[in-house]
């Protein structure tokens, strides 16, 4: 950095005005005899001072900032205006290491400086997306700035020839409200801070939703007045009440959907839940807002099943799945344990999760259609969809002259799987065990089919998959990724479980009459693939 130059003296000291020099830090570095002649401080005193160290404690901030008009402090100890435009002298890589100006004092001058720092409050206004105002009562606004015309779209000249005029132009639904706060600062008794949001009727006839920033100003001796900013939320405020809506409308579909709601933010640890989830867990006069959302939860979780499920939300907070699905039992208010299903998503913010949010439903209220520990369909509901498919595959049949269809959209096929080796899960790591392998097997079905097919649990370890509108080999084809699937290790409470399925699989073009039948068919081409070690096996009818 290059040292400060130093003006050359023999011609500054024959200045009358004060030349100021002070180096990047505002330590001064050169005074002319002046300074003394115009403040009255020695020279030899001020060199190596701050020079803000004159300077108005009010004014530090705006000098710092640039501004030549402030209060200097002179010799007898008295503020007075002066103007002091330093001009900066910056090295090669553009950083300032001294800052040199003439100091003059504002007597003769001051109507010039008073317009030049008014110009540049006028075009520092310009920069503020609002209107600034000031007003007091009986007068109306006594300063207004351009911005009111294109907000609102009226003249300042309109606004401030009616001192009443802000009032007449509130909406009629918000005017009482705002007329009661405008009231109050009017005759407060000490300065204070206030806010308001109403909506104003704009000269196009529109409404305009306003955010006023404002101020009760009150001083000895004068009327209360008032000053404030005026923002345009209209955009904002329209969006609110789009979110308000949406959330209505998903406050009735969940109460349609009979599930319990929950909102758990991550970052305060705490839980809100709905009236509903309180329900289905028995829980009877229970704030809505739970402290320790884990905390909360795990004491009405199955201890055998609290580790499985803090895992399924962690896994997905990981970024493992794009959601969570988890059955556990819970116990109910009563004393019972009750099958419930928690899901959810979350929401992150940089990587971080930062919010869950899902629903609680009770299983149970789902009826006897589905299965409490795998929240599958079970078999009253896979029946009665495989009826359905075998009379629309009759129905298509049969319209062509008794020629049955073949690969139509109404095709379809029948699996039966078993696990092989169950039996050996449940005597070595217990039932509770071989409850999760046959739950994780639930997922993993569900992940090898389409939304058109259906998967179910028939018992036991029994699963029914029923495919529909696929033709033979595509099924075969299906069904074989499905026992890849399944044959893949479990984690079991921190034990890899090794288990296959035979499955036994049996199409619509077998021309099978009754639900009944297809069953039975699938059932003894299971048998087939399991005593076969053949992991999938196709029925055929002659090999009943």
């Amino acid at each position: 950095m290059s040292a400060p130059s130093t003006p050359p003296s023999h011609l500054l000291q024959l200045l009358p005005e004060a030349v100021v020099q002070t180096d990047a830090h505002w330590a001064i570095t050169y005074l002319n005899p002046a300074w003394h002649g115009r403040t009255g401080h020695p020279v030899e005193a001020a060199l190596g001072r701050s020079l803000l160290e004159y300077v108005h404690p009010d004014d530090v901030g705006p000098v710092r900032a640039g501004m030549p008009v402030f209060r200097l402090r002179f010799v007898d100890g008295e503020f007075r205006w002066v103007r002091l435009q330093l001009q900066p002298e910056t090295d090669a890589a553009g950083r300032v290491v001294s800052r040199q100006g003439v100091l003059i004092e504002i007597t003769d001058v001051t109507e010039q400086v008073l317009v030049e720092v008014r110009q540049r409050f006028l075009r520092l206004l310009e920069t503020i997306d609002g209107v600034v105002w000031e007003a007091e009562r009986g007068i109306g606004n006594t300063f207004l700035s351009p911005q009111v015309e294109r907000l609102f779209g009226y003249t300042v000249e309109e606004w401030r020839a009616d001192p009443g005029f802000w009032r007449a132009h509130v909406h009629p639904d918000d005017l009482a409200e705002a007329l009661a706060i405008d009231d109050a600062a009017y005759n407060a008794t000490h300065s204070y801070a206030y806010e308001m949001s109403y909506r104003l009727i704009a000269k196009s006839g529109g409404v305009v939703w306003v955010r006023d920033l404002c101020r009760a100003v009150v001083e000895p001796g004068r009327p209360n007045r008032m000053i404030g900013l005026m923002i345009d939320v209209t955009r904002q405020k329209h969006t609110e009440l789009e979110l308000l809506r949406s959330d209505n409308r998903y406050a009735l579909a969940t109460r349609g959907s009979n599930d319990g709601i929950w909102d758990w933010d991550l970052r305060t640890d705490a839980l809100h839940v709905s009236e509903r989830f309180h329900e289905i867990l028995g829980l009877a006069d229970q704030p809505p807002v739970h402290d320790g959302g884990w905390r909360f939860l795990q004491q009405h979780i199955d201890p055998d099943d609290r580790a499985r499920v803090q895992s399924a939300y962690c896994r997905h907070l990981a970024g493992d799945s794009p959601n969570f699905s988890v059955d556990f039992r819970a116990f109910h208010g009563s004393g019972r344990l009750v099958w419930v299903n928690w899901r959810g998503v979350a929401e992150f913010e940089d990587g971080v999760a930062v919010r869950m949010a899902g629903s609680l439903s009770d299983l149970a209220a789902r009826g006897s259609s589905y299965d409490a520990l795998t929240n599958l369909p079970g078999r009253p509901l896979f029946r009665e969809r495989l009826a359905h498919a075998i009379a629309l595959y009759r129905h298509e049949s049969d319209g062509e002259a008794g020629v049955p269809a073949r690969w139509g959209p109404a095709t379809f096929a029948v699996l039966l799987l078993d696990l092989d080796r169950f039996k050996a899960v449940n005597d070595t790591l217990g039932h509770h065990a071989g409850d999760q392998l046959l739950q994780q097997v639930a997922r993993r079905l569900e992940d090898c089919v389409r939304t058109v097919d259906l998967v179910a649990r028939m018992s036991g370890d029994e699963f029914n998959v029923l495919l529909e509108a696929i033709d033979p080999d595509e099924a075969v084809e299906r069904a074989r990724q499905i026992a890849s699937a399944l044959g893949a290790p479990y984690d079991i409470g921190g034990h890899a479980v090794h288990v296959t399925a035979s499955i036994g699989l049996v199409s619509s073009d077998a021309g099978l009459a009754t639900i009944d039948d297809y069953l039975r068919a699938a059932d003894a081409a299971m048998y087939r693939a399991k005593s076969g070690g053949l992991g999938v096996c196709v029925f055929s009818p002659d090999n009943r």
